[in-house]
Formats: structure tokens, sequence, C-alpha cells
């Protein structure tokens, strides 16, 4: 790939993000009722993968690049689920007082 393909590639990837950074703030705006979490995940996993793929070079990256990535993203399902168990195990008990 020559400089100007790779310019014009980091220009779109660029105005791609610009766009998704609009949609986010729309969502975040305008109450959709139960589908404003799922828009904004869906927006920001978007937004993480061109920049995964275009700006860290995953795109064209080596096998071993690749598996290193995608243990780093086992570790943070790991770490979510951890997470969530403790909090969704918790006993919710009312404020004393309040």
């Amino acid at each position: 790939m020559n400089d100007t393909d790779s310019f014009f590639s980091y220009l779109l990837v660029f105005l791609a993000l610009l766009a998704l950074l609009a949609a986010t703030v729309v969502v975040a705006r305008v109450d959709v009722g139960r589908l404003n979490l799922a828009l904004g995940l869906g927006i920001a996993f978007t937004k993480a993968l061109l920049i995964v793929l275009f700006f860290m070079h995953l795109r064209h990256a080596r096998r071993l690049t690749w598996v290193a990535a995608a243990a780093g993203l086992f570790w943070l399902a790991i770490l979510f689920l951890l997470t969530l168990s403790d909090v969704l195990t918790r006993v919710w008990t009312p404020a004393v007082g309040g």
C-alpha cells in the first residue's frame, strides 16, 4: 500500500470516527427507551474496532499479534464477569434513616 492509499484510508477512518462520535452524542441526548444501552455499546464497539484495526495496525498483523489481542479481550471478559458476579450476588438493603 502506498502513502496516498494509507492517507485516504486514515482519513476515511477518521471521518467514520467523527460520525460515530456524533451518533454517540445523539444517542445520549435522545431517549429511545431500552435501546439506549444497546446503541451506545454498539457504537462504542464499532469505534474500538476501527481504532484497533487501523490505528493499532492489527488489520495487517501476524497471527501471534491477533492471539495476543484475543487474550487481552478474554482477560477483560474474565474481569467483567468476576465484577458482575460480585455485584449481582450482593444483598442490597435500603439505607437506615433514609
